[in-house]
């Protein structure tokens, strides 16, 4: 029985594990303030903290709230599965246009912040005066509603993508920086991200179709 129960609870997390490295791991502006910040040693571990922190909140709150609304209003599932179906696909698009075509994705943050301050301010803004971080929450949100009781397992899956991404850019970064100077790494990169993002969108279809 406990083997069982601990299946239903790792397949959750392991879904959602798999959802955040999709929707997570991309190419944006805060990868590329971690990924600056990192290389030059400049307040990284508060960078991660502010960013894990708001990550987390984000996600936990969205499963949460998910949970209510859709017991009040049972039409707003169908209808963020389709407007995020949308979203997906014309995210996937514009990966497989960058992957296609040649590109820097550091340029949204062309210098590191230099004090501490400044530092976490930076990680703040870069989280979430993005519209692309909420629609990402939004998302894992309504996913974690498909595993039911075990839509929390899927949020903390989710938060241990998100995790792994932030750590991965700030201690890696100078591994990381010999890689991605090379316009292929990224190219890559997006080509991964657009078949991710694709079946994610094919997925939220499947939900409501």
């Amino acid at each position: 029985m406990a083997a069982i129960m601990n299946a239903s609870i790792f397949l959750p997390w392991l879904s959602g594990l798999g959802t955040g490295l999709g929707l997570f791991a991309a190419v944006g502006a805060q990868s590329a303030f971690i990924l600056r910040q990192g290389l030059q040693r400049a307040h990284i571990g508060s960078v991660l903290a502010v960013c894990a922190a708001a990550d987390a909140l984000c996600i936990a709150l969205s499963v949460m709230a998910w949970r209510t609304l859709s017991s009040h209003a049972p039409w707003i599932m169908p209808a963020v599965a389709w407007s995020g179906a949308v979203f997906l696909a014309l995210y996937a698009a514009r990966a497989a246009r960058r992957a296609w075509s040649a590109g820097s994705a550091l340029a949204p943050a062309r210098q590191a912040a230099g004090t501490r301050r400044a530092a976490m301010l930076g990680a703040l803004g870069f989280t979430v005066i993005n519209p692309h971080f909420w629609m990402d929450v939004i998302l894992v949100g309504s996913l974690a509603q498909g595993f039911g009781h075990n839509a929390a397992a899927y949020g903390a899956g989710a938060m241990t993508a998100s995790l792994l991404w932030l750590l991965a850019l700030g201690g890696g970064a100078r591994l990381l920086r010999p890689l991605f100077r090379d316009p292929l790494a990224w190219r890559l990169l997006d080509g991964g991200m657009a078949i991710v993002m694709a079946a994610l969108a094919c997925r939220l279809l499947a939900r409501v179709l």
